[in-house]
């Protein structure tokens, strides 16, 4: 491998250059994702339980009027706001593109005796039935992670399948103080870990894209067999008016903002974060 190579993929990319390589199929990283989602001292994975606990209650509270719900979740990852959905009296159902998080969902769903029914698959490639959905939510700010055409095809989708009337609930990262969020580069070899299970470099670093409020997020990594994988996550920031027009345009009513829900912490918690009600 020539040093060259690695220099030439740590320059900063074009917008929305894709990255060579996916996490949450990958067997090993899968795992590991999954045991930082059940890490209930962490705010990376999931957020702290406490934290869970107050936003899945809130989130119920909005639909008290409506009696017992059919509640869609995008990206329920292990099932932490889906169990708490289903104890309430609610029909669930959860989608995750990761194997590993949706076959610890369905085990504990058993364990608990809970109803819950969990789908293996892409959220924007499911065919899932028009007007069935009272309440859809993608928690975690997983919205703002999606490419602009991705953000087009799942609100399409959502809008589809919910109830007249019903509701769509997200969150996304505020765009204030948007330069304090970009993270150093952090260089690292190790001989196992989150990467891989066997020896590899790990070369991390941000880059803005101040006039689009976007972060890039970037990890490079290098193994014995000089391999090279790049994984990319866009990371979006937006204002009220920004989420306003991304849900104007798809004819939702009703869009309705909090950014109290969650407990302050750090820059990206607390009121850093704005939580999204829109109606069909």
């Amino acid at each position: 491998m020539k040093l060259t190579d690695i220099i030439s993929k740590i320059e900063k990319p074009k917008m929305y250059e894709n990255g060579t390589a996916f996490m949450w199929t990958d067997e090993h990283i899968s795992k590991q994702l999954l045991n930082i989602h059940l890490n209930s001292e962490i705010d990376l994975g999931s957020r702290k339980k406490p934290a869970i606990e107050k936003t899945a209650n809130w989130i119920l509270s909005t639909q008290k009027e409506k009696g017992r719900l059919n509640i869609l979740d995008l990206g329920c990852g292990p099932g932490l706001y889906t169990e708490i959905f289903a104890s309430n009296g609610h029909n669930v159902t959860g989608v995750d593109i990761s194997k590993n998080s949706i076959e610890y969902a369905k085990k504990s769903a058993d364990d608990k005796k809970l109803e819950i029914n969990y789908i293996n698959a892409n959220y924007l490639e499911i065919d899932l039935e028009a007007d069935r959905y009272d309440l859809v939510v993608m928690i975690f700010t997983d919205f703002g992670v999606l490419m602009p055409s991705d953000r087009e095809i799942l609100l399409k989708m959502i809008y589809h399948i919910l109830k007249k009337g019903g509701t769509f609930i997200f969150d996304v990262l505020k765009d204030n103080g948007i330069e304090k969020k970009v993270s150093p580069k952090n260089w690292e070899a190790k001989d196992f870990g989150f990467w891989k299970e066997t020896p590899y470099i790990a070369l991390s670093q941000s880059f803005l894209y101040q006039d689009k409020k976007v972060i890039l997020f970037q990890h490079i990594i290098v193994d014995t067999e000089e391999n090279i994988e790049i994984y990319r996550f866009w990371t979006h920031f937006f204002s009220r008016n920004d989420v306003r027009k991304i849900i104007d345009a798809h004819n939702f009513v009703d869009i309705r903002f909090r950014d109290d829900i969650l407990p302050k912490s750090d820059i990206w918690e607390g009121d850093n974060v704005i939580f999204t009600m829109a109606s069909k």
